[in-house]
């Protein structure tokens, strides 16, 4: 029988406490972010955005970039042309039936200077590319290392930059 006494007082032991009004603490998480709040919300003010070149600057620099596009694409035309037997329209090959071995030999090689000079025409044409898309988001003629506005001496010679002088010296390339 004591088994049947000890039952109930647990049912009414737990009853009782569903009864009490459970206080709900806040979670350590929104704690947290409370405190972190007022700071977080004056880090997330942007700092203002340095002043760059005005509209002028700028169209003077997209017609540069414009103009150097247009003949690096005409030189890999040229390349293109000399790489390719206009009667075939496929890549010239060195087994010719008039050339002779060391014909071949330099055929060969004025063929891989070709391509080697096509491939580094198409890496600077993929720099043009990406400049013209940094005027397009308006964060062209920044430094992508400190911040600072290029030299306009630096983007008038070399119109793809990415890097003031100070920043490319520090990298050394």
């Amino acid at each position: 029988m004591a088994k049947k006494a000890a039952a109930p007082k647990k049912k009414a032991a737990v009853k009782k406490a569903a009864k009490k009004p459970v206080k709900k603490a806040a979670p350590k998480a929104a704690v947290k972010k409370a405190a972190v709040k007022p700071k977080a919300a004056a880090a997330a003010k942007p700092a203002p955005k340095p002043k760059g070149y005005n509209v002028k600057d700028v169209e003077t620099f997209k017609n540069i970039i414009l103009e150097k596009r247009k003949e690096i694409l005409d030189e890999l035309q040229l390349l293109k042309e000399s790489m390719m037997d206009v009667t075939t329209g496929e890549y010239a090959t060195e087994n010719s039936t008039y050339s002779m071995h060391m014909e071949q030999g330099t055929d060969a090689m004025e063929r891989e200077k070709t391509f080697l000079f096509a491939s580094r025409e198409g890496k600077f044409l993929n720099y043009l590319e990406d400049a013209l898309k940094r005027i397009e988001k308006g964060t062209y003629g920044f430094c992508t290392d400190c911040g600072k506005l290029i030299e306009k001496e630096r983007l008038e010679a070399v119109p793809h930059a990415q890097l003031c002088v100070r920043c490319k010296l520090k990298k050394g390339r």
